[in-house]
């Protein structure tokens, strides 16, 4: 399980053990303490989640949204008896923030491994799109957050042959735990098994496998026992024909026009 370390936030500042990991890594700086407070205070209920549960199922209706504040979540589709993993979660994502505008969803939220969740109930999301309306543009960056990673997913997932399919995921994920605290410089851990991974990488366990260990015997990467881990993060980019731009890392810009600044 991926452990919530202390709240990526100043020193300073008051303490967020719900939600300090939120856009850690690229917006969080444009929040002010007290809009940092305010995404504090919108969760209504904390929750534990057992591995393998479905949160929300292709078609629910929702009254609520849900901040990871614990764990890893899949984001699936089904066709037949076949699950498409289409995109992954981590601590300090808005998981189905869409669903605040789309009231149900045409996809599934699953736990991998233990998970732990804060649920926001969508009237205290009416208010701040409301009365806060910077705060509302940066929800608005975290939505299309989500969509330029699908967007790099669907492109991979043509372009790239198993192997290298891996590798860019690997990528992603080590950059994506990095932003909130939970990467090391040469891997990390993660609960997803081999299965989840042909699922987000669109191929079959047994190919999979395969390529598991063409990645091992190059000398690229590991994956076992709840372990990622490489000698050269560099090598396995290079190889999964990854750039990080789609994440917006570290962006440095600002989406604030109230002239108060973060602080």
């Amino acid at each position: 399980m991926l452990k919530l370390k202390q709240s990526s936030d100043d020193a300073a500042s008051v303490p967020h053990p719900l939600t300090g990991r939120f856009l850690a890594g690229r917006m969080r700086h444009d929040l002010s303490r007290t809009e940092r407070d305010i995404v504090e205070s919108l969760i209504g209920e904390v929750v534990d989640l057992e591995p393998g549960h479905r949160l929300i199922a292709q078609g629910d209706v929702l009254n609520f949204s849900t901040m990871l504040i614990d764990g890893f979540m899949l984001r699936t589709m089904e066709s037949g008896d076949r699950r498409h993993a289409v995109s992954f979660h981590v601590p300090g994502d808005f998981v189905d923030l869409h669903c605040y505008a789309l009231k149900k969803l045409d996809h599934n939220i699953d736990c991998v491994g233990p998970v732990t969740i804060g649920k926001v109930p969508h009237e205290r999301l009416t208010a701040v799109m409301n009365e806060h309306p910077h705060l509302a543009r940066t929800f608005w960056f975290s939505t299309l957050l989500d969509a330029a990673m699908h967007r790099e997913w669907i492109s991979k997932l043509e372009q790239l042959q198993a192997p290298q399919r891996i590798a860019h995921v690997v990528a992603e994920i080590w950059h994506r735990l990095n932003f909130v605290d939970l990467a090391r410089g040469n891997g990390f851990d993660t609960p997803l098994r081999q299965a989840d991974l042909a699922d987000m990488i669109g191929t079959s366990a047994v190919h999979t496998n395969r390529a598991l260990t063409e990645l091992r015997t190059k000398g690229l990467l590991t994956f076992a026992h709840g372990k990622v881990e490489f000698a050269d993060l560099a090598a396995v980019e290079r190889h999964g024909a990854f750039d990080p731009t789609y994440l917006y890392e570290g962006t440095g810009i600002s989406l604030r026009s109230d002239g108060m600044g973060a602080g």
